[in-house]
């Protein structure tokens, strides 16, 4: 039985940390001075803010409506 806990708690350990990196609010951002837009976790100095999403997926599928994000 302690076998499964500590199993439980080692995997938990790995597990988290990859969760929190593909969860949270992404942001397609468009950079003013080269005029070309990404997805984004933080909004930097320079970037307009083209819309707020819950999946990086999402981010990357409305940027590529975005006529001002088409190069």
């Amino acid at each position: 039985m302690k076998k499964h806990i500590v199993a439980a708690i080692v995997i938990g350990a790995f597990v988290t940390p990859a969760l929190a990196l593909t969860s949270g609010t992404y942001y397609v951002g468009l950079d003013t001075s080269s005029h070309t837009c990404s997805v984004v976790t933080e909004m930097k100095p320079g970037m307009k803010m083209m819309g707020k999403y819950d999946s990086k997926e999402a981010a990357e599928k409305a940027m590529a409506d975005m006529k001002e994000c088409k190069a």
